[in-house]
């Protein structure tokens, strides 16, 4: 009997084995999906390279906006169609927007002072040669230099200004950080000081005062809802819907809104706040 059942638990020694190797690969198989999300989230919530940030970037995930319809576009243009593009969108087809009614743009020159758009020349030259108005922009990062330093590789870089009836005043690109804190750790008050740093700086080295561009959200939290820029600096104001909705304290009114980001063709879709003569009053000063 002792013989009986010691055979009889060699044999079955190798059965529980082969089962508890069953149930861990299929435990491992049921785990993968779940594991695979996880590290894709991970991969997604990593902060982007510098240099890659662009206009509106944190308006649908800070603001609470959702992203327009492109599909109704047509429906909502009855002010000057305008579009702006950094180097994520590479060589655009300026003939294909033109086309479609595009009469304006704003191309990313700088960000920082560690970053110029490789793209710059097709997209800023580009546009031009096609017959828009045009502009440039700087994508602002208020914690790494002053607000003069910026302004002076802006200029030097691309965001410089000519009154020949197609070139927009720059544009200061004031909102949410990518890179870390959203007020790039300043103080409501020292963040109005960089920006006064800014736009002084460019009219100085240009004769014109900088457009903003900013989301009243951010322009809340972050500046306390300053009203001292509206009666000296142009806004463009960004919010994804179907209306521009309160604008920032100090601006009785837009100059330009962007409306969504995921316009027809290519970039962000813009409207001017006038008709075509008033967008080459803008730009002649």
């Amino acid at each position: 009997m002792p013989v009986l059942r010691s055979t009889s638990g060699q044999s079955r020694r190798p059965r529980l084995a082969a089962a508890g190797t069953l149930l861990a690969a299929l435990s491992l198989l049921i785990a993968l999906p779940g594991a695979a999300s996880a590290a894709d989230h991970d991969r997604a919530a990593k902060k982007p390279a510098r240099g890659t940030a662009t206009m509106g970037m944190g308006v649908i995930a800070h603001d609470g906006q959702g992203k327009q319809d492109s599909g109704s576009v047509n429906t909502l243009a009855v002010q000057t169609e305008g579009v702006d593009v950094s180097g994520h969108q590479g060589n655009v087809a300026w003939s294909t927007l033109w086309n479609s009614g595009v009469k304006w743009s704003y191309v990313k020159a700088t960000e920082g002072t560690y970053y110029k758009n490789e793209y710059f020349a097709q997209q800023y030259n580009g546009s031009y040669n096609i017959g828009m108005i045009r502009g440039s922009y700087h994508f602002a990062t208020p914690n790494t230099t002053s607000g003069a330093t910026q302004a002076d590789y802006f200029v030097n870089n691309g965001g410089g200004w000519s009154r020949d009836g197609k070139t927009l005043p720059g544009v200061l690109d004031i909102e949410w950080n990518p890179y870390g804190d959203q007020c790039y750790g300043k103080t409501q008050a020292g963040m109005v000081s960089w920006i006064r740093d800014f736009v002084n700086r460019y009219k100085a080295r240009t004769g014109r005062d900088a457009v903003i561009y900013t989301a009243t959200s951010w322009w809340k939290t972050c500046t306390g809802n300053n009203s001292s820029f509206g009666t000296t600096n142009p806004l463009w104001v960004a919010r994804y819907a179907s209306t521009v909705g309160e604008l920032p304290a100090g601006w009785g009114f837009y100059t330009m809104w962007q409306y969504t980001s995921s316009g027809p063709y290519v970039g962000d879709h813009n409207r001017f706040n006038g008709a075509y003569d008033r967008l080459q009053a803008l730009a002649n000063g």
